[in-house]
């Protein structure tokens, strides 16, 4: 609430002028500071552009990405459930894979510098977080 004082009388206060309204600062809960956080993580998202659109700062989405990478901050289920795509490399052929290697194929998902090897049986859930904080740690 601001509030202006009118004192063109010479001494005392004539007229008090109170304004209602927002005070510019916005208390937002973690959870959708996380929210925000984890868009602007997501590639190909500019922070300046996601911190726009949520009507803050970008600096401020920095600092929740900062908190989210040490553990301050906590992505809300709802977000980590959502799928994410990430660039598929295949190295040789298929065909070349001998006959015991075919029988236990697994997943390797390189992330920076950080490698996530899976069975195909993995939880989707389990994996969708595995790199998220994978991406988190690196970024």
């Amino acid at each position: 609430m601001g509030v202006h004082f009118d004192s063109s009388r010479g001494g005392g206060v004539s007229r008090l002028e109170v304004i209602e309204g927002p005070s510019g600062r916005r208390r937002r809960a973690k959870g959708e500071r996380s929210r925000i956080a984890a868009e602007s993580l997501v590639p190909g998202a500019s922070v300046t552009d996601v911190a726009r659109r949520h009507g803050t700062t970008r600096w401020q989405v920095y600092d929740w990405r900062k908190k989210l990478r040490d553990g301050r901050l906590v992505v809300p289920d709802s977000v980590a459930a959502l799928p994410m795509f990430a660039e598929l490399v295949v190295e040789g052929a298929a065909a070349e894979m001998p006959a015991e290697t075919a029988v236990n194929t697994s997943v390797e998902i390189v992330v920076s510098d950080v490698v996530i090897r899976v069975g195909l049986d993995t939880d989707e859930v389990l994996l969708t977080r595995a790199i998220r904080a994978a991406r988190a740690a690196t970024s």
